[in-house]
């Protein structure tokens, strides 16, 4: 480990810390006073509250006396670790006691991968009781160091102390304390024809397979000692364990065929697991990083117990739009429908939120609710009007944010977390200039760009600390803000302005066949990317709302309505032609639908997608055609029919809902009815035990 000599020195080793320290605030700074003298640190207090920031998320402290404070601060010039014992042990939250030995790693903000992995590697030796003995009892600084740097090898675990292997395989348990040593000839060598060559041999057992994850806030230290710390009780207890450590230096995923085959997960985690559907369905035991490294073998044994008993996660809601955005082997057209989905789907939340304050602000207050002065100017408690006013001024505000978080995740969605800020920049730079949506949508393409460009270019070691939190910002922002004021913002904002003055034209058969597109986008995908584009465009119109854009707002709502209504409809007055599950599925179809909620058919969807999808986009053509013949329109971005009183023309509203549930009714009946033989019961009952799985999932 030759880059181990530049990250400690015997100047950095301390091993009589009682000295200058009783706390472990003091041994930091003694610690890092050592750093600061070798220039390895450039400013202690900005330094140490780095280092304090970091103790605040999570005690560093280990079982076994160990202390382990560590961040990554921008105030830190390459990587470095010092060393400190004490004698009387300092408190560095570990459940066993105080630390004797404390280990202070430093790593710059932009640290490079082959130094993260030497730290994670030192992280490792620490799970080594032969090491840690070697420490406790090393004479000088000089021998701490040698053995730290791996100059000097720790002595070896005593035989004692090393697991037996039996011959029976992993899942052999060990003899209990006192019992006689096992025979070495086997225990049925007397037994009748043991011994004829032709005797069958005993069939052996699979070993026990474990995929573990673990990561924590700074993916420096503890995440590679719960993995160290998992592995070696998975070897103790005879398991199969395979480890993905998601650290700073990045991470290698599991092998799909890995996970696949695995009888349990550990999720060992201070920080979001990345793409954590791909343990659905598996017993999974989820606990923080620190059980990790403090009871391996219990955690072990506890996925055992529920592979055991055949517990199962649900599959989650899905991996954030980040995690899984811009894989290295996607076509750039699907790169691009990822990063747009990171915004849009960050951003819907902040749509439902602001654009229902706004929509029960003119429900309670009326119409003239967005003339009143400012809440925090005048407010009466006894007056409606007044209160109204506060959740359309809150809405309102809820609302602005609407195209700052489209850009900011879309670049966030490219370039991970580098790219919010000017993404967040472009998006108010289109605010500012009245870009609007599309203004947006250009923001965030353009700042993560922008980002990844930096991000290419080689940069010396000495400005990599300050990097993201400095340079990556600062000129992006600036590149950002000039292509969006002066370069390609003006020409968005005037195609905003022409689309605006389009949408507010619309009327006659221009205003249906609008209508038409828009539910059949709506319905094609049942809430997948189509789906999203059409309603992403029908909320950016809310932003800045005119009579053709509450028209497009009502039309999108309506068809998205239609294909849960249709397929509980379906449920119900044909239930023979759907399986056990799909009738279920149906009950609950009655109340996502109401409530425009267009997922709530893909059960059927995916069950029966050549039959129900064209059946549902009929429906949703002609949903969306007649909201718009009949002038509808929708100040609320979702709700269904609980906003009713916010619909103008709410009956015919209505009317037009119900014509297109009947339509898709009847079509997924007709198609569902040609089918050349109708299922029996047995088909029946093995595609409803078939399907069971599926409607967990969706549930």
């Amino acid at each position: 480990m030759s880059e181990n000599h530049a990250m400690i020195t015997a100047e950095l080793a301390d091993l009589d810390l009682d000295r200058s320290a009783d706390t472990k605030e003091a041994a930091a700074r003694a610690l890092a006073t050592r750093m600061v003298a070798l220039g390895r640190v450039t400013d202690l207090d900005g330094f140490l509250a780095d280092v304090a920031a970091r103790e605040a998320q999570m005690p560093t402290g280990l079982d076994g006396g160990i202390g382990i404070p560590h961040c990554r601060s921008a105030h830190v010039t390459e990587p470095t670790l010092a060393f400190g014992r004490s004698a009387r042990g300092i408190d560095f939250g570990a459940p066993d006691g105080p630390a004797v030995l404390i280990f202070l790693i430093a790593a710059p903000a932009g640290a490079d991968d082959a130094h993260l992995t030497i730290l994670s590697s030192l992280a490792r030796q620490l799970m080594d009781a032969a090491f840690t003995r070697a420490l406790r009892e090393a004479p000088d600084a000089a021998t701490a160091v040698a053995l730290i740097r791996g100059d000097a090898p720790a002595p070896a675990t005593p035989a004692a102390e090393a697991p037996a292997v039996t011959a029976d395989g992993p899942d052999t348990e060990p003899p209990a304390a006192g019992a006689p040593a096992p025979a070495t000839e086997r225990p049925d060598a007397d037994r009748p024809g043991t011994d004829r060559p032709d005797a069958e041999p005993r069939e052996q057992k699979p070993p026990f397979r474990i995929v573990a994850v673990t990561s924590c806030p700074t993916g420096i230290a503890h995440t590679y000692m719960a993995a160290e710390a998992l592995e070696n009780a998975a070897r103790d207890a005879g398991v199969e364990l395979t480890v993905e450590t998601q650290g700073s230096a990045g991470f290698t995923r599991l092998d799909a065929g890995t996970v696949a085959r695995a009888d349990a997960v550990i999720l060992a985690h201070d920080v979001p697991v990345r793409d954590k559907n791909r343990f659905a369905g598996k017993p999974t035991v989820d606990v923080g990083v620190k059980a990790g490294i403090n009871r391996p073998a219990a955690l072990i044994a506890e996925a055992r117990e529920k592979a055991a008993r055949g517990d199962a996660t649900a599959a989650p809601a899905g991996p954030s739009p980040v995690d899984s955005a811009g894989d290295s082997g996607d076509s750039y057209a699907t790169k691009l429908r990822k990063w747009l989905m990171s915004g849009v789907s960050y951003m819907v939340p902040f749509v439902a939120a602001g654009g229902l304050l706004i929509a029960l602000g003119f429900a309670i207050g009326g119409w003239k609710i967005d003339k009143v002065p400012s809440v925090a100017e005048h407010f009466v408690w006894t007056d409606h009007t007044s209160w109204a006013a506060l959740l359309f001024q809150t809405g309102g505000l809820a609302f602005a944010f609407l195209v700052p978080v489209l850009a900011g995740y879309i670049a966030y969605g490219m370039a991970d977390r580098p790219g919010l800020v000017p993404g967040f920049v472009g998006g108010s730079a289109a605010v500012t200039i009245e870009a609007g949506f599309l203004g947006g949508l250009a923001a965030g393409l353009l700042a993560g760009a922008v980002v990844m460009g930096i991000q290419r270019v080689r940069i010396p070691a000495v400005l990599r600390g300050i990097m993201p939190v400095v340079v990556i910002p600062l000129i992006s922002s600036a590149v950002v803000g000039f292509l969006m004021f002066l370069v390609v913002g003006k020409p968005i904002a005037s195609l905003q302005n022409a689309l605006t003055d389009w949408l507010e034209g619309l009327s006659g058969a221009n205003a249906v066949i609008l209508g038409v597109i828009l539910g059949l986008m709506m319905c094609f995908d049942l809430g997948g990317p189509l789906n999203k584009v059409a309603y992403a465009f029908a909320v950016g119109g809310l932003a800045h709302p005119t009579d053709g854009s509450l028209k497009v707002m009502a039309a999108v709502m309506a068809a998205g309505m239609v294909p849960p209504l249709a397929m509980a409809l379906a449920t119900t007055v044909r239930g023979r032609l759907f399986t056990r599950t799909e009738r279920e599925n149906g009950k609950a179809a009655w109340f996502l639908g109401a409530s425009f909620i267009t997922e709530g058919a893909i059960p059927f969807a995916a069950a029966d997608p050549v039959r129900v999808i064209p059946a549902s986009m009929a429906g949703g053509a002609v949903t969306g055609a007649l909201s718009m013949a009949f002038d509808c329109t929708l100040r609320a971005p979702h709700g269904g029919v609980f906003v009713v009183p916010l619909i103008g023309r709410p009956l015919l509203y209505l009317l037009a809902v119900a014509a297109g549930v009947c339509v898709s009714t009847a079509a997924v009946i007709l198609l569902k009815s040609a089918r050349k033989a109708p299922a029996a019961p047995e088909a029946d009952a093995a595609r409803s035990a078939a399907d069971e799985p599926k409607a967990a999932v969706t549930a």
